[in-house]
């Protein structure tokens, strides 16, 4: 089971940017798609951005324009950079993944899961 470490949340105003990073403990680009997913409380988890292994990228709706999932330049490192944030962005985000190919967002599919960072936007 591949190993995720998030890091990057905080307390922003809302309007502010932040960026999400997540540690791999492999080269992501063999064999695992992955996603950012987030769950505020008394919430289901929402999935937020999506990478397959070929780089195929799909975002929900709600953070489309403002959001942006990437893979860092060694292959270990999945990024999640957020920009004009909103009161409604506020919600523990986890990095996941899943094995092979899936380009989309169904929480289900990813086997393997972060610890989780807090982001929190005041208005």
């Amino acid at each position: 089971q591949v190993q995720l470490v998030e890091s990057g949340g905080g307390s922003v105003q809302a309007g502010g940017s932040l960026r999400l990073s997540c540690a791999v403990a492999e080269d992501i680009s063999l064999r695992y798609s992955f996603a950012w997913f987030r769950q505020a409380p008394g919430k289901e988890y929402e999935g937020v951005a999506g990478i397959t292994y070929d780089d195929i990228i799909s975002y929900a709706d709600s953070v489309k324009g403002r959001f942006t999932i990437s893979k860092g330049i060694a292959k270990n490192t999945l990024y999640l950079q957020m920009n004009s944030l909103k009161p409604e962005d506020t919600a523990m985000y986890y990095c996941a993944a899943a094995p092979g190919w899936y380009a989309g967002l169904s929480p289900r599919r990813f086997g393997a899961w972060g610890q989780g960072t807090q982001v929190t936007v005041s208005s």
